[in-house]
């Protein structure tokens, strides 16, 4: 990359020669322009299974699907803030999720 004499811009390559954009100032040569990057490989890439990630707590609560009588569970805020929360269950067997409004 050049630089423009006369005004500091940057030099643009034309047909034959290279000019400034801002001033129009003339090179009698070309530019040429280079590009390195550097960065590493990651050898390998970690695959996350599905049941690892699982980090809720567990409770005793009934599946109504396949009557296992234990499930995640996790609160959210699922309406206004001076409402009440809504409690999410996932069963540890069958993966059914349900809900609870309190």
């Amino acid at each position: 990359m050049e630089f423009c004499p006369k005004c500091g811009g940057l030099l643009m390559n034309k047909e034959k020669n290279s000019s400034c954009l801002s001033c129009g100032y003339v090179s009698d040569s070309k530019i040429s322009l280079e590009s390195t990057e550097k960065g590493k490989l990651k050898a390998e890439v970690d695959v996350v299974d599905d049941d690892a990630s699982e980090v809720n707590p567990i409770i005793q609560a009934k599946c109504q699907k396949c009557n296992n009588n234990q499930a995640y569970f996790w609160i959210l805020q699922t309406r206004a803030g001076d409402e009440a929360s809504t409690r999410f269950f996932k069963c540890t067997k069958c993966k059914h999720v349900w809900r609870e409004y309190k």
